[in-house]
């Protein structure tokens, strides 16, 4: 059984990534789709100014590890019937400590590199949720400087770099795959 927690900046592709696993029939979990359902459960629109405060009170509320602490039962549950369990988007440095103690060897991190003028020119395409060319940029300093995401792509276990096509990613992705069923087995 593993837990494979994915983790990059704004941009890197982690959604790319948990809907290629998604469609490898394997259980994803997305951190910030918690963080979006809290922003409409309380009649918010989605917008890059209401994501980072509503993921700030939650992690003042319950910890910089909030994320994991409100999804353990569902991973645990779904540990229970997978092989796998991906997790989209882990950030804090607290979010690493919490999985790895609770999951041990289980854990295995994936970290997406892509270079910052590719995730930019990405964020600014998107059609759900664009960033302009300062807000990608402040968001990247709030989730280094406020969230801690720095450590948590250094600890990773594995670097994709995801520059290129989206065929070569999920080529590198089937790659990872295979080695980490192979490692299971």
């Amino acid at each position: 059984m593993k837990v494979l927690a994915i983790v990059g900046m704004p941009g890197s592709g982690k959604s790319t990534v948990a809907e290629y696993f998604k469609n490898q029939n394997l259980p994803v979990l997305s951190f910030g789709d918690l963080i979006r359902e809290e922003i409409l459960k309380r009649g918010l629109e989605i917008t890059p100014l209401t994501e980072p405060i509503i993921r700030e009170e939650i992690r003042k509320k319950y910890g910089m590890d909030a994320c994991v602490k409100l999804s353990l039962p569902w991973i645990q549950a779904k540990l229970m019937k997978n092989s796998f369990v991906i997790i989209d988007g882990i950030r804090s440095f607290s979010e690493y400590k919490s999985l790895k103690k609770e999951f041990g060897d289980k854990l295995v991190v994936l970290a997406l590199f892509t270079s910052k003028h590719i995730r930019y020119k990405r964020l600014a395409s998107r059609i759900i949720r664009p960033f302009k060319r300062d807000e990608a940029e402040a968001r990247d300093y709030r989730e280094i400087e406020k969230i801690e995401l720095g450590g948590t792509i250094a600890i990773a276990d594995f670097m994709i770099i995801n520059d290129g096509l989206k065929e070569e990613l999920f080529q590198q992705l089937e790659t990872l795959l295979t080695n980490l069923v192979t490692k299971v087995s």
